[in-house]
């Protein structure tokens, strides 16, 4: 009982430490590092209505239920769009047009009838297509939440699906929308070899200058690729509030945050100093901390020309070595191409192989000593480093004050959004976008995105691969996951012939059995031992009547004396013979009892019968 209590005590050790290195190599798939936001109440709620979605429930357009600065679902077409006319500057002419072509269509998997986008269509183009907001945003006192919807249908090589907000102005001509028109912030994914981007840059005006910088917000530290690569429809919103405090999000998951003040690179406000570019560093500065001692001698002993590698002259020839074998001999299996021509390529030489004898030798040709290190070895000699006593520290220019700093306390104040617009170039087509909106309350926005986004995902969750498919898809971008399936499946099966596979015998079980457990018993071994029980009994009734006529004889022939004497001896004799009959009937039922419960028994209780008869 001990054993198997511990062999138990393993197996729920062994269970438990596989349970958590799963769990740990699951968040690290799955990518630990997202902070997730839960849908308010009203949004959740709209998902559970809309589950029949994909089994035949009619789509119905998202409308928005709050003030929005833009609205576009694109289920009624692109109207209120432009496509631009404009020429990329700087490009060849050949590829400068921005002649992309863009289409209305529904999704190509995970369909949501009725439900349809805008796709970039061409692949190695120009794309250029804009819209007016219904209002200009105004950066006060009311947040910026921008958000929309980007599926990579054919996956993503080089390119982008970020969009523009373009500043406000009276000249603004969407017709004319290229890469060089002035916009306030750039949002949304961008991919390019390995380089996965999630852009946020904002265009800073410089109060001193009126010039504009561009500002870019901090990588994310969360792993990107799964949203590019995946082939799914993702929810991508910004979040930028008044107090000059910014959250990034995917599928409503946070993956980054900050502060426009301390975030962004380089900084909206320059530093208050910087280096004197006239301050130069003087000849004699000493940058140096330590200095070979100038006072050191090199010791008479010491020998610069001994070598690091001596030959070991205790070394020996190993037996069987094969000195007139070479290494590598001219396969014997090889031939002469017919098309060789002599003049041409020159003599042809089969390739040279590994000689067969040496594989069962020592080794092969000319025996070397091996070399070893030189102990008399000390190399080529120094001065020991000291503290330099002239050491200066590393220089550095003077500060003096920035001629060009300023400081934007509250760098939201950015230039009002006039428009919304896509300028991208992709190597890779068929790019998805929908359900773009511009607001300043997120229960807005979270409402919109149960309505549109919240269905694509309804319906791509039905039309999800079953679980072992999703697993072999996560071992081909992981594939260390294959040793973790491994050793999930043969440790049940390891740990069951462990525990139920009969272990070996020993001499010390035998015993034991022997001494605490029943054998069976046949009908005929019971039938025997009734049998010899029987002739017993016949044979005391037998000892019996001898016994009484011996009395008898003995009483006529010795007298009355005598007689009283055999009486009473007979009387114990009678005596004995009611035990011995009371025995008999005890053993009878001892018998019985041990016949129907082992062969050892029976044998034991025939023996203990005769005993007590003789």
């Amino acid at each position: 009982m001990t054993r198997m209590h511990s062999q138990w005590d393993w197996l729920c050790l062994v269970l438990l430490v596989v349970s958590s290195v799963t769990a740990e190599m699951e968040d690290e798939v799955l990518g630990a590092d997202v902070e997730v936001e839960d849908f308010d109440q009203e949004s959740q709620q709209t998902d559970v209505e809309k589950e029949g979605s994909s089994l035949g429930v009619v789509y119905q357009t998202p409308k928005p239920t709050g003030d929005v600065y833009f609205a576009e679902t694109f289920d009624g077409g692109w109207s209120g769009w432009v496509l631009s006319k404009a020429k990329k500057e700087d490009t060849d002419d050949n590829i400068a047009k921005y002649d992309g072509r863009w289409e209305v269509e529904e999704l190509r998997e995970n369909t949501v009838p009725g439900d349809k986008g805008l796709v970039l269509k061409s692949a190695a183009k120009h794309h250029a297509i804009s819209a007016m907001l219904t209002k200009a945003f105004i950066f006060d006192k009311k947040p910026l939440i921008v958000q929309y919807e980007v599926n990579f249908q054919g996956g993503i090589d080089c390119g982008g699906a970020y969009i523009k907000l373009l500043s406000s102005r009276d000249d603004l001509d969407l017709e004319f929308f290229f890469d060089k028109t002035p916009y306030t912030i750039m949002f949304g994914p961008d991919k390019c070899g390995e380089d996965y981007k999630l852009h946020f840059i904002i265009r800073h005006k410089n109060p001193k200058t009126g010039e504009y910088d561009e500002k870019h917000a901090k990588r994310p530290d969360v792993d990107l690729k799964k949203f590019y690569l995946d082939k799914k429809t993702h929810l991508y919103t910004l979040v930028l509030k008044p107090d000059d405090t910014f959250e990034m999000l995917i599928d409503q998951s946070v993956i980054s945050k900050g502060s426009l003040l301390e975030d962004m690179v380089p900084p909206v406000n320059p530093p208050k100093e910087i280096d004197d570019p006239a301050d130069k560093k003087p000849d004699d500065w000493d940058e140096r901390q330590k200095i070979p001692d100038p006072n050191a001698v090199k010791p008479d002993d010491w020998d610069e020309d001994e070598p690091s590698k001596i030959e070991d002259l205790d070394a020996v020839k190993p037996e069987g070595w094969l000195d007139d074998e070479p290494q590598y001999v001219p396969d014997p299996r090889a031939k002469k191409p017919k098309d060789w021509d002599e003049e041409m390529d020159g003599e042809w030489e089969a390739p040279q192989v590994p000689n067969p004898k040496c594989a069962t030798a020592p080794g092969c040709g000319l025996w070397v000593r091996p070399m070893k290190s030189n102990p008399k070895y000390k190399g080529k000699w120094k001065a020991p480093m000291i503290v330099n006593p002239n050491y200066q520290g590393i220089w550095s220019p003077r500060k003096i004050p920035n001629p060009d700093y300023f400081e934007d306390p509250h760098p939201f104040q950015m230039t009002p959004i006039g428009a919304v617009g896509l300028e991208l170039w992709s190597m890779t087509s068929d790019i998805y976008f929908d359900n773009f909106i511009i607001c300043s309350e997120k229960e807005v926005a979270d409402r919109w995105a149960a309505d549109g986004w919240g269905l694509k995902k309804l319906v791509a969750s039905a039309n999800e691969p079953g679980m072992l498919s999703q697993l072999v898809t996560a071992a081909e971008d992981h594939p260390w996951l294959w040793v973790l399936y491994i050793l999930t499946l043969a440790l049940p099966v390891g740990l069951g012939v462990l525990f139920c596979w009969p272990a070996k015998k020993t001499d010390e079980d035998f015993d034991l059995k022997k001494t605490d457990t029943s054998m069976p018993v046949t009908k005929g071994e019971v039938k025997e031992g009734r049998e010899e029980l029987e002739d017993d009994e016949i044979d005391l009734e037998e000892d019996k009547e001898n016994e009484d006529i011996g009395e008898d004889e003995d009483k006529s022939k010795y007298g009355e004396d005598i007689d009283d004497e055999e009486n009473e001896v007979a009387g114990g004799s009678e005596e004995g013979g009611d035990k011995s009959n009371k025995s008999g009937s005890e053993d009878e039922m001892t018998v019985a009892d041990e016949t129907a419960g082992s062969g050892d028994g029976r044998l034991k209780s025939v023996r203990k019968r005769r005993v007590q008869k003789d």
